[in-house]
């Protein structure tokens, strides 16, 4: 009888086109995973090593200026108003958010097994339902979701702007339909801040009942590598998350929350990332173009560009890439079965290794 074994973790497999891709003069141009390169507000680096925060335990829901500055972020931004005092909540980046959140649900909800996430979307939700125990269920669009599956369900996931593609969903739609059947909706907003078509929108614009927000300062802020999110939404839900993550340690660094509150609170330096972002996209897409032949919209939102592969050979445009560009990139069936058909391209390297792809591309 044996356990439960990993899988490989999907980018571990590009690792032979990422020997290849370096072998260029240059080296690898990393475009497979969206790692910021810029960097982060110089006052944000300060306030790590100025606040005077490290002796002490912090506090597992956050401290009350993080969460106040979380709860300005959204109404300045997003024009929603939540009390910080009961609706939001620190965690330690959302990924261990959303990939431990399945099972702290069936903790609460014992007879409901079954975790709804987008069919083409981040790996994580799949995850998380898989490393509890439950069923992971993947959905193309919330209409074709089964009563049994609905019935069984502790929670729908969705994800706008969407990774990897780009899309924007209906999120009042979203709230109706688990509202309705007493599922929590999950809303993972971590690209809100590169909304290219419209204006950003949270689920929260439509009430809290029977929903969460989930935040993330890393491609806001370039800031993945301190870890640092929050959660906001129906006070209940945020009141029995907070009180069992406290039990478990999920604590978020004080230095770290400080340096948050100083992110949270500038909005000039994520202007400043969105037209980066912009420039990359729109480039890329003409590289693209013009090197390869291949016609790619411009996404929605995020700073992804989801790519159709010729012929449907997603490998077989990676591996192109990897050995004529130089460049590595995510096939599309890392982000499910769906995706088989494309590749995911992260605009993530600074303007000086992008243009390395055009002049390998002899352009």
């Amino acid at each position: 009888m044996s356990g439960f074994v990993p899988p490989p973790y999907p980018y571990d497999r590009l690792d032979e086109l990422a020997t290849t891709a370096a072998e260029l003069p240059g080296g690898c141009v990393d475009l497979s995973i969206g790692t910021p390169c810029d960097p982060p507000p110089a006052a944000v680096v300060d306030a790590l090593s100025t606040s005077n925060a490290e002796r002490g335990y912090p506090a597992s829901i956050g401290t009350l200026a993080f969460r106040e500055a979380a709860a300005g972020w959204l109404e300045r931004r997003l024009g929603v108003t939540i009390d910080p005092t009961t609706d939001v909540a620190a965690c330690v980046g959302t990924k261990e958010l959303v990939a431990g959140i399945p099972q702290w649900l069936q903790l609460r909800t014992p007879d409901r097994d079954t975790v709804l996430y987008p069919a083409i979307s981040y790996p994580t939700y799949a995850m998380g339902a898989t490393l509890a125990g439950c069923r992971a269920v993947a959905y193309e669009s919330l209409d074709d979701i089964g009563d049994d599956d609905a019935e069984r369900a502790l929670c729908l996931w969705v994800n706008t702007p969407a990774n990897p593609t780009g899309d924007l969903i209906d999120l009042e739609g979203a709230a109706r339909w688990g509202r309705a059947r007493r599922i929590p909706v999950l809303s993972d907003e971590c690209y809100v801040e590169f909304t290219w078509t419209g204006q950003p929108h949270t689920i929260l614009e439509h009430g809290t009942e029977g929903v969460l927000a989930v935040h993330s300062l890393s491609k806001r802020s370039n800031l993945a590598g301190v870890r640092v999110g929050f959660y906001a939404g129906d006070a209940e839900l945020v009141d029995y998350l907070r009180e069992l993550r406290k039990h478990a340690g999920f604590m978020v660094a004080g230095p770290i929350q400080s340096a948050a509150v100083v992110a949270l609170g500038d909005d000039v330096h994520v202007d400043e990332q969105r037209a980066r972002y912009l420039g990359r996209l729109e480039r890329v897409r003409a590289i693209l173009r013009a090197g390869l032949d291949l016609e790619v919209a411009r996404p929605d939102g995020a700073f992804y560009l989801w790519v159709p592969a010729p012929g449907g050979d997603a490998w077989g445009l990676t591996k192109r890439l990897a050995t004529d560009a130089g460049t590595l990139v995510s096939p599309g069936e890392f982000y499910g079965s769906a995706g088989a058909g494309h590749v995911r391209i992260a605009v993530v390297q600074p303007d000086e290794r992008i243009e390395l792809i055009a002049q390998r591309l002899g352009l």
